[in-house]
């Protein structure tokens, strides 16, 4: 029995600078039958985006999810927050091949993404490629574990 990247919960989160993409990622994992949660930002009125990237990666970290997805302007702050909580191996990706590589070697939990570096359809791209690689474990698990502590 294979990896089912399909049965994956999400939890999803932006502040208003990520909004807009944040309503597509949740319209396309929605298509792909992917259950998701939305951690708000809820409309485009400014918020502050550590307390959204601190909810989601909490979230993960806790196990009510398997991974999560949070969006801001560049996709730094938020990954910069979200790798503060314990457990959390948050990455910003822009292009496939780090998300391919942040799943294979590194076991990423969370991917945080720039709506204003990356458009819609790449950053769909994205994701997909990111929910659908599985960690390869093996050397690299021990690798994660020393990031662990």
């Amino acid at each position: 029995m294979g990896f089912d990247w399909k049965k994956q919960k999400i939890a999803v989160g932006s502040d208003h600078a990520g909004f807009d993409l944040k309503q597509e990622i949740i319209a396309f994992l929605q298509k792909h039958e992917i259950e998701c949660y939305d951690f708000g930002v809820y409309e485009k009125t400014p918020a502050d985006y550590p307390s959204i990237a601190k909810e989601v990666a909490l979230a993960v970290a806790d196990h009510e999810f398997d991974k999560g997805i949070i969006i801001c302007g560049s996709g730094l702050g938020v990954c910069i927050v979200a790798n503060k909580v314990v457990g959390i191996r948050a990455v910003t990706c822009h292009e496939t091949y780090s998300a391919r590589v942040s799943r294979t070697h590194n076991d990423a939990n969370v991917l945080t993404l720039g709506a204003r570096v990356i458009g819609t359809d790449l950053a769909k791209e994205v994701v997909l490629t990111w929910l659908k690689t599985e960690f390869e474990g093996g050397r690299h698990q021990l690798r994660v574990s020393m990031i662990e502590g």
